[in-house]
């Protein structure tokens, strides 16, 4: 009856010691989770699960490294919000699937996504013809983001651009320049004659429609 107790009463001391700890760690929907989110969560599961499973185990062995790993994660976290290439190497880029209604297998294969992944992340969606797509983003998850062909009025597909990042974090994005076919100089000339000469100094800048979207840095 005694281990019975005891397994009951670290069973509650685990639950709300994770609970804690995924607080702690800051909010995230499951769908968002990175890698090493949730290389860090199954790691905690694993011990608490372990010390229930065996009650001779002191308490202290088995928070000490799930205390270890909130504080490792933190840290992680911290790192990559003032990181842009961390976040980068930690949890990928978005990649564009379907631009502009046109299916770019390259950037598939890349990401050993096959059409089988499209079309049921598309069904998922409530979207029935790939040709109904204007653009399909891959996110860093795993998730689809689908922005579908818009019509204007006239039952024809009207074209529209996606949001493109120009500059995150004070630092230009030289990827999505050659996307749309401009150049660091270009954006920096732009940028200059809005009033905006320092780049370190704009947290994000996109370019949508012809138009520019330029927010800067908080002073700390």
């Amino acid at each position: 009856m005694e281990q019975y107790i005891t397994i009951i009463l670290r069973t509650i001391f685990f639950y709300v010691l994770i609970l804690a700890i995924f607080r702690l760690m800051g909010k995230r929907e499951i769908g968002e989770l990175s890698i090493l989110d949730l290389v860090v969560f199954i790691m905690i599961g694993e011990l608490a699960i372990v010390a229930i499973d065996d009650p001779e185990q002191s308490l202290i062995q088995t928070t000490i490294p799930m205390v270890l790993l909130m504080i490792i994660q933190i840290a992680m976290a911290t790192i990559s919000l003032k990181s842009k290439r961390f976040r980068d190497i930690v949890d990928g880029k978005p990649t564009i699937i379907i631009n502009r209604g046109k299916i770019d297998e390259e950037a598939m294969r890349k990401q050993r996504y096959n059409f089988d992944d499209l079309l049921t992340q598309l069904r998922e969606k409530d979207i029935r013809s790939i040709g109904d797509v204007e653009f399909a983003i891959l996110e860093s998850s795993g998730s689809l983001s689908v922005i579908e062909k818009m019509s204007n009025g006239n039952g024809k597909p009207q074209e529209g651009d996606i949001t493109i990042p120009l500059i995150i974090d004070g630092c230009i994005e030289e990827e999505n320049l050659i996307r749309i076919n401009k150049t660091n100089l270009w954006l920096r000339q732009e940028l200059k004659k809005m009033g905006y000469k320092d780049v370190r100094k704009i947290s994000f800048c996109s370019f949508e429609n012809g138009k520019f979207f330029v927010d800067i840095m908080d002073e700390e």
